[in-house]
C-alpha cells in the first residue's frame, strides 16, 4: 500500500526551496515538484489531466514569492505601507501595493474567490494578504516560503464584517455612483486625492463592478485593495483585453488555471491533513478505483430524498461508473454458490471504493444497503464510505471547515467524481483533482426528477456563476459566453461562464 505524505500535499511548482514551520503545520521539504515521488496509486489516465505548469507561470511565481517577502508583513516596506494606511491618505509613490482577501460565504466560495484575488495579485503586481476570521485559522499553511499572507494583529481595519458591505462609501461601485470618482475612458484622478483604500465588491450580485479596463486604471492609483467575493471571478480577467496576453503566456491550456492556482497555493494544516491521510489509508488506498460522489440539497430547490437518490442511482448506471447490481436470479444463485457469479474471462476481482460527501448519510446508508445486500453483475465488489455528516453547514466553525476540507482533498484523489451542479465545493475538489466531472443536474422543480440526470464537465474549470452582465468593448446584448473560443457557458448555470481548452 502507497501511503499519502506531507511531501505530496506541499508539491510546489518549479524550484526548490525552503522555510521555517507554521503553527499547525510542518516544515515544507526542500525539494523540487520534479523530484517529489508519487504518494498514492496513480489515477485512470483516461479521465486525469496531466498537465505541467508553463515555465512563464513558474518564473512568475519565484519572482512574486521574492516580491512577497519584500513586502509583505514583518518588513520595513509593509510597515511604511500600514502607517499610509493608518493616517487616511493614499500616496502618491508606494513600492508596493496590495490586495487584502476577505472571506464570504463558504469554505468552496472562499477558495475559488482566494485563488482569483490571487491572480487578479500577480497580474497587478500586488501582494497578496488574507484576513482570516477565528473559522479560517487552521485551515491551511503558509504558501508563501519566507513571509506570511496573514493580516497582523493590530491592523489599521479591525472589524471588516461591519466595514465591508454593500453600502460601505469605500466601495469602488458606490464611489463611481457617488461621482467620488470617474471610472470612464477619461480618468480624472490622482493618486493623492484617493481614498486610503478602495474596496473592490465582487460577490454575486455585483461581479460587474470593475472589469472594464478605463475601471482598472483607476483602480491601479490606490495603494490599498479589500476584495470581497464569493466567485470564482478568474474567468472574467481572462476576457480583459489588458491581461490576454499574460494570461495566454502564464496558461496555455486555459482550463488547467484554477488546478495550477490552487495546488501552488492552497496547503492543509497538518490536523486537516491527519484526517485525509487516516480516512484514504484505512478505506481508500487499497481500492482498484475509487468513485467521489458529492451531493449537496439547496434550500432554495429542495429536492426529496427519494428523487434526488434516484437522480443519483441513474446518473452512475447510465454514464458506467459502477458496476450494475445483479438480478434477482444471480443473487439467488449467489446465495447458494459464491462462485455463481464469477468476474469474466478468470480476471481477477475488481474493487470499487465510493467516497459519499454528504451532509446528510441518507444517500451513504441507501447506496451501501443496495452493494452490502446484491452483487453484481461482474462479480466485482463495490464498498461504500462517508468520512461525516454534520446535518447542516457550519461555516463558522473551525471544526466543520476542516472536515470539509479533508473531504475535498479525498474527492480529489479520487479516480472519478460526481458532484452536484452550482456546488463550489464540487468545483474545488475536481478542479485540484484536474479531472472533468459529471455534474448532476438541478431538476426543475422539487417533484420533477432532473433528464437528464448528469451531464460530464466539458472542462475542468470552475463556473464563474454569476458572470458580468457585459463585457466592456462588447456589443449591447452581446452574449458573454461567445465573446472568446476559449470561453462557454457552463453546464449548471446558464448564465455562467468557464474557460475550456
Amino acid at each position: 500500500m502507497r501511503h499519502l505524505t506531507a511531501t505530496s500535499r506541499r508539491r510546489r511548482l518549479g524550484a526548490t526551496r525552503t522555510c521555517a514551520s507554521w503553527a499547525g503545520c510542518s516544515p515544507r521539504p526542500s525539494t523540487t515538484s520534479r523530484a517529489v515521488r508519487g504518494t498514492r496509486r496513480r489515477p485512470s489516465t483516461a479521465v486525469r489531466r496531466r498537465s505541467a505548469p508553463s515555465s512563464h507561470l513558474v518564473a512568475l511565481l519565484r519572482r512574486y514569492e521574492a516580491w512577497h517577502r519584500r513586502c509583505g508583513p514583518g518588513s520595513p516596506l509593509f510597515g511604511e505601507a500600514v502607517e499610509h494606511l493608518r493616517s487616511g491618505r493614499n500616496a502618491a509613490r508606494s513600492e508596493c501595493q496590495y490586495a487584502v482577501w476577505t472571506p464570504f460565504n463558504g469554505l468552496g466560495n472562499r477558495m475559488l474567490a482566494l485563488a482569483s484575488t490571487f491572480l487578479y495579485a500577480l497580474l497587478t503586481d500586488r501582494v497578496l494578504l488574507v484576513h482570516a476570521p477565528q473559522e479560517f485559522d487552521g485551515l491551511f499553511c503558509e504558501p508563501f516560503p519566507g513571509s506570511s499572507w496573514t493580516l497582523p494583529a493590530g491592523f489599521p481595519i479591525a472589524d471588516f464584517d461591519a466595514t465591508f458591505t454593500m453600502l460601505s462609501p469605500t466601495s469602488y461601485k458606490n464611489m463611481k455612483k457617488a461621482g467620488t470618482i470617474n471610472g470612464g475612458d477619461r480618468v480624472n484622478v490622482t493618486a493623492e486625492g484617493l481614498p486610503a483604500y478602495v474596496f473592490l465588491d465582487l460577490i454575486q450580485s455585483y461581479t460587474d463592478a470593475a472589469f472594464c479596463e478605463a475601471d482598472q486604471r483607476v483602480l491601479a492609483k490606490f495603494n490599498w485593495m479589500v476584495v470581497k467575493s464569493d466567485v470564482y471571478f478568474a474567468t472574467a480577467l481572462f476576457l480583459m483585453p489588458a491581461y490576454r496576453r499574460e494570461l495566454a503566456r502564464l496558461f496555455p491550456e486555459k482550463e488547467a488555471a484554477f488546478h495550477h492556482l490552487a495546488r501552488y497555493l492552497f496547503h492543509p494544516s497538518n490536523d486537516v491533513w491527519g484526517i485525509v491521510r487516516q480516512f484514504y489509508e484505512a478505506y481508500l488506498a487499497g481500492a482498484d478505483e475509487r468513485v467521489g460522489l458529492q451531493v449537496r440539497v439547496f434550500q432554495e430547490v429542495p429536492v426529496p430524498f427519494e428523487t434526488m437518490y434516484g437522480q443519483i442511482m441513474r446518473c452512475l448506471e447510465q454514464e458506467g461508473l459502477l458496476p450494475k447490481v445483479a438480478l434477482a436470479q444471480q443473487n439467488a444463485a449467489a446465495a447458494r454458490n459464491t462462485s455463481a457469479v464469477p468476474p469474466p474471462d478468470g480476471r481477477k476481482t475488481k474493487v470499487t471504493s465510493i467516497l459519499v460527501t454528504s451532509l446528510s448519510p441518507e444517500y451513504y446508508e441507501r447506496i451501501r444497503g443496495v452493494y452490502h445486500a446484491n452483487w453484481t453483475e461482474t462479480g466485482d465488489y463495490v464498498v461504500v464510505h462517508q468520512p461525516s455528516h454534520d446535518g447542516v453547514q457550519h461555516t463558522e466553525a473551525r471544526g466543520h471547515n476542516q472536515r470539509a476540507l479533508a473531504e475535498i482533498y479525498l474527492l480529489s484523489f479520487c479516480d472519478r467524481i460526481v458532484t452536484t451542479a452550482v456546488s463550489t465545493f464540487g468545483y474545488v475538489a475536481h478542479g485540484l483533482a484536474g479531472v472533468r466531472s459529471w455534474v448532476l443536474l438541478r431538476s426543475p422543480s422539487p417533484e420533477t426528477p432532473a433528464e437528464p440526470a448528469c451531464v460530464r464537465s466539458s472542462t475542468v474549470e470552475p463556473c464563474m456563476q454569476a458572470a458580468p452582465r457585459q463585457m466592456c468593448g462588447a456589443a449591447k446584448g452581446s452574449d458573454i459566453g461567445g465573446l472568446a473560443p476559449y470561453v462557454r457557458h457552463c453546464e449548471d448555470v446558464h448564465g455562467g461562464v468557464k474557460l475550456f481548452s
